[in-house]
């Protein structure tokens, strides 16, 4: 999982995220439940798309843990429940969790509106700081999902020319550090990677997004996504 920091987070530091849970399988909410840690308060369930969008239209929650795949309303699972509440994107925010890795599952939610894929895989202290990170406005994906979003939003060869310019900015490890989690590696994994410490990997995190002049990890994976560094 991989994030980069937002410098302004809209929940409050230290306060549980409400969210609402939204999959079709009783048990397997039951079990996010149980795993989740106190940074999470999930406030409400749902196991359908239109239930969904009843449940999120009157909690309004910062956050959705929303499945791919659910049954009801028009046959577009996921996608159609951030479809039917765009009208919330920005105060609301879509973590799809799904135990689908497909290319054509992420590129459709992401399309619609969601700010991260992550897959059933994922832990519970992992998923607690995924949807933390979402709340603050963060974009988070599961290592190597992100590789789709890249292929879908690349904008072509028309900025590949200045690729050359903009890398000169970056010293040879900031570039290292760049590619790493503009392909979806978490931080810690970065760090393994390259035998530096966390630490070390969020000062080079911190220069690269000043020295391009981006604010965000989504920012960042399509301005690499669209110079082909990856």
């Amino acid at each position: 999982m991989t994030t980069i920091p937002n410098p302004e987070p809209t929940t409050l530091p230290g306060a549980p995220v409400p969210v609402v849970l939204v999959d079709d399988h009783h048990m397997f909410r039951a079990g996010v439940r149980a795993s989740l840690d106190g940074r999470v308060d999930i406030v409400g369930e749902a196991d359908s798309v239109d239930g969904a969008v009843e449940a999120i239209r009157a909690l309004r929650p910062p956050v959705v843990l929303l499945d791919v795949h659910l049954p009801g309303g028009n046959g577009g699972g996921g996608a159609e429940v951030i479809t039917r509440c765009s009208d919330l994107l920005g105060s609301t925010r879509f973590l799809a969790l799904s135990v689908s890795d497909a290319a054509e599952d992420v590129v459709a939610v992401i399309r619609a509106g969601a700010r991260g894929y992550v897959t059933k895989a994922i832990s519970g202290p992992d998923l607690a700081g995924a949807v933390v990170q979402v709340a603050s406005g963060d974009a988070v994906f599961s290592p190597r999902l992100a590789g789709f979003v890249l292929d879908a939003f690349g904008t072509g060869q028309a900025d590949v020319a200045v690729a050359d310019d903009e890398l000169d900015r970056l010293s040879a490890r900031e570039q290292e550090v760049m590619r790493l989690i503009a392909r979806g590696y978490a931080y810690r994994e970065v760090a393994s990677e390259l035998f530096i410490s966390v630490k070390t990997v969020e000062t080079h995190v911190s220069s690269v997004l000043r020295k391009l002049q981006l604010s965000s990890r989504h920012e960042l994976t399509r301005w690499a996504a669209a110079r082909r560094l990856l």
